[in-house]
């Protein structure tokens, strides 16, 4: 099989040894984003939810990679202060990939988001990814014009991404027809059912499935010997037991949207804003549910690490 090509990676840019020693010497690592624990969750879980995580992928025998901004500088690889700095200091900004140069001009700290965490990534060689739920198209785009950078970037970045689909709160339908036009191919995780992110069927379905981390590490390859450079996204639902009761959740997005709209909520401010009605209008059920699947995530990600080292 041809070998990747990576893109060297910045020297702004700083890989913490572990990480750089593992890719070098071909071991699985695993890269994971910062802004579900700057932004995403509430202190101090949102480090307790870090630190765990961290955990079980060396458990699995794989180098975990949390990804973020610290000082202007991103990090491929935090260290333990690090991540405590991201999680509980005041400041704390979200930086996509058009916001990395000017979090290095000012010298801020920042979570990466998807987009920004597999740029990063892979220039510094990770080929596997875990997250939450993916970025996509909000409600009302036609007008707009408000999509995720996670798209187009997922477009030319040939990471393997594994996700609970995108967050409900977006437009799906058009989100998926958006990673149809730029070639990001999508497959079900053991399902043909496209996830919600806090429920396991969004309503869509989806052309293919893989049944296993070796499956979807033989997809990436396939990917990699055609010379394709867009992402692979591997939608792994939360399960069942742990998914947000779907009719309360279609209730609580109702309300949410239309609070939104009216406190003129808009642009990179509404994801947050409409996870926190979440988790205030469940009582916290939103929340367990999105731990629940950002666990499963991570250990399906070092699963498939490992079967593509």
């Amino acid at each position: 099989m041809p070998t990747v090509a990576h893109p060297a990676p910045p020297p702004a840019v700083r890989i913490a040894e572990e990480v750089h020693a593992a890719v070098a010497d071909g071991r699985p690592v695993l890269a994971l984003e910062s802004t579900i624990l700057s932004h995403g969750l509430p202190r101090p879980r949102n480090l307790e939810v870090g630190l765990a995580a961290e955990a079980e992928v060396r458990a699995a025998g794989v180098v975990p990679a949390t990804i973020g901004v610290v000082e202007g500088r991103p990090v491929i690889g935090l260290s333990h202060s690090e991540l405590e700095r991201l999680c509980t200091a005041d400041g704390v900004v979200k930086a996509s990939v058009r916001d990395l140069p000017i979090a290095r001009a000012k010298g801020l700290d920042a979570g990466t988001t998807v987009a920004a965490t597999a740029w990063l990534a892979h220039r510094a060689g990770i080929r596997v990814m875990s997250t939450g739920g993916l970025g996509g198209v909000h409600r009302g785009a036609a007008t707009s014009f408000d999509e995720s950078a996670d798209l187009p970037v997922l477009a030319e970045t040939p990471i393997t991404l594994v996700s609970a689909g995108v967050k409900s709160i977006l437009d799906v339908a058009a989100t998926l027809e958006r990673l149809e036009t730029l070639n990001v191919p999508v497959v079900g995780y053991r399902t043909l059912r496209f996830p919600g992110f806090t429920i396991s069927d969004s309503g869509f379905t989806l052309d293919y499935r893989v049944d296993s981390p070796s499956e979807a590490a033989a997809l990436a390859r396939a990917r990699d010997e055609l010379g394709q450079t867009a992402a692979v996204l591997i939608a792994n639902p939360v399960a069942p037991e742990h998914q947000l009761d779907p009719g309360l959740h279609d209730r609580v997005l109702a309300e949410a949207l239309a609070a939104a709209e009216a406190e003129g909520v808009t642009g990179h401010d509404t994801t947050p804003f409409l996870l926190e009605r979440f988790q205030r209008a469940t009582s916290g059920r939103s929340l367990e549910a999105n731990l629940a699947l950002y666990r499963a995530n991570v250990a399906l990600g070092a699963e498939i690490a490992r079967a593509l080292a």
